[in-house]
């Protein structure tokens, strides 16, 4: 018989069961509720003060030990596992009878007293058992756990059942979330909702999602960026802002990218990608020491020290020791070519190379050359002025923005600039996209002239800072894939045959 075969007649089995409970008036889905007094974790911590006390626990059943006229069972809940001893004596032959039909996969709820077994183990002694849930398919056998990835991530509820490491994996998701949060709040940031539906694409360079509002019949888009919106807000007067959310992103997907992430924008008046670069450091290391207790982790078999200060160096002197061009030395475009054409980073650029510029091809330089080697927490600073039209320019060099992206296992996981706060150069540098975006750039930015209108009212000097959280967790919880750490992570369906 081969494994479908076998959970198909399993199920069956179980579909019949159920039938049996409900002709004997016992319908475990006609139970509302159920009076959960004590977790796993609880009993556990506490024994000496609840040993010989009664306690209600409620859980999944994981495994059963018979025993003839006791037996043992190993009940799940959502802080992990407790045993369980049941005798027939305790809870009467017909009760205990049908206590053995039960499978693996039922959702019980038990009464008893917290006792410790000759072997030592924490136990509940049960007085009384309720079945709450029936489960009419089959677990993963229990000695090959879940594994295939497939499987994992189209029914993460089975995954979390079966592979403990997965429930902590996001347990710890949920401290990290809770981390960064607390992290901003002690530094007077306040979280906001901006739209999610958009009538421009902008703020990052990113393909969006389209779809059509019925009511209105125009075409919206999907968000790429909350930046423009909370620059809105900075202008407003909040002066120190963020969000967390969904972005979404209508690209590739692999082990670091998904088409719907979380990411956190924070915009404060009154700095500049300096402090940005102070924030990021100080953040990630907070949440590693808040939920791992320290700030050295192992990611991938690779030892990363979070401590800040991270390493800091341009963008054109990381080009000069990887690629062993020095960028500061080429005087125009042409050269840049000619460059580029040497370097083989011409498939690496986003338009035709006629129509490059040098800050393009630095750019592409960079990306080929240099990113593999940035392994521990690196800031790369000072971008082109080409690939940056939201940033503000060096004042000793207007062709460089103040701008950074944060490295971290050869993975960028955060872009910060110093606001570019002048209209009319941030109109000039949203035609630029525009040129681009005729020349085949479909990443481009998407001009918002209410934004630039917003600029016109007056926004401080402000740095902002996007960080991907997703990307942050991966490390804080040695995952390898973006998926690992997305509960249901974007999935091509299945074809029906």
């Amino acid at each position: 018989m081969t494994n479908d075969e076998m959970h198909l007649s399993e199920s069956k089995v179980r579909r019949e069961k159920l039938e049996q409970l409900k002709a004997s008036g016992r319908n475990p889905f006609e139970i509302l509720n159920y009076d959960q007094t004590h977790h796993s974790k609880n009993i556990k911590e506490n024994f000496a003060e609840l040993e010989g006390k009664d306690v209600s626990i409620a859980g999944r059943i994981m495994s059963f030990r018979d025993m003839g006229k006791a037996s043992f069972c190993d009940i799940q809940d959502r802080y992990g596992k407790i045993q369980a001893y049941t005798k027939q004596s305790e809870i009467g032959e017909e009760e205990y009878k049908l206590f053995k039909t039960y499978d693996v996969g039922d959702i019980v709820g038990m009464k008893g007293y917290v006792f410790k077994t000759k072997t030592g183990e924490i136990s509940v002694h049960v007085k009384q058992v309720i079945l709450l849930c029936k489960s009419l398919q089959p677990l993963p056998e229990k000695w090959h756990g879940l594994k295939d990835t497939e499987i994992r991530y189209r029914q993460r509820y089975i995954d979390l059942i079966v592979n403990e490491n997965v429930r902590e994996t996001f347990y710890k998701r949920t401290e990290i979330i809770k981390a960064v949060r607390e992290f901003l709040d002690k530094k007077d940031f306040i979280e906001v909702d901006t739209p999610i539906l958009a009538t421009i694409a902008s703020g990052a360079a990113a393909r969006p999602f389209v779809t059509h509002s019925n009511a209105l019949d125009i075409d919206l888009y999907l968000r790429i960026a909350t930046e423009l919106y909370l620059k809105r807000l900075i202008v407003g007067g909040f002066e120190r802002v963020y969000e967390m959310g969904k972005d979404f992103r209508n690209e590739g997907i692999d082990v670091r990218h998904n088409p719907e992430f979380t990411m956190i924008e924070l915009y404060q008046a009154y700095a500049d990608y300096n402090d940005m670069m102070k924030i990021t450091e100080d953040m990630v290391a907070y949440c590693a020491k808040k939920v791992l207790g320290t700030t050295k982790i192992n990611y991938q078999g690779t030892e990363l020290d979070l401590t800040p200060p991270w390493n800091r160096i341009t963008m054109v002197d990381a080009v000069k020791k990887y690629a062993g061009v020095d960028f500061n030395e080429i005087k125009s475009d042409e050269e840049a070519r000619e460059v580029a054409k040497k370097l083989k980073v011409v498939d690496e650029l986003k338009k035709k190379l006629a129509d490059c510029t040098k800050g393009d091809i630095l750019d592409a330089a960079f990306a080929v050359y240099v990113e593999e080697h940035l392994i521990q927490p690196t800031f790369i600073l000072d971008y082109p002025v080409e690939i940056s039209p939201l940033t503000k320019k060096k004042r000793d060099d207007p062709t460089m923005t103040e701008r950074f992206e944060a490295f971290i296992y050869a993975r960028e996981v955060a872009n910060a600039y110093s606001e570019l706060n002048d209209p009319i150069d941030q109109k000039e540098r949203f035609e630029q996209q525009a040129n681009d975006r005729e020349l085949g750039d479909d990443e481009a930015y998407a001009t918002d002239d209410d934004f630039v209108n917003s600029l016109e009212i007056g926004m401080p000097p402000t740095g902002g800072l996007g960080i991907g959280i997703d990307r942050i967790i991966m490390f804080l919880t040695d995952s390898y894939s973006i998926r690992d750490v997305i509960l249901f992570p974007t999935m091509k369906p299945i074809e029906k045959e």
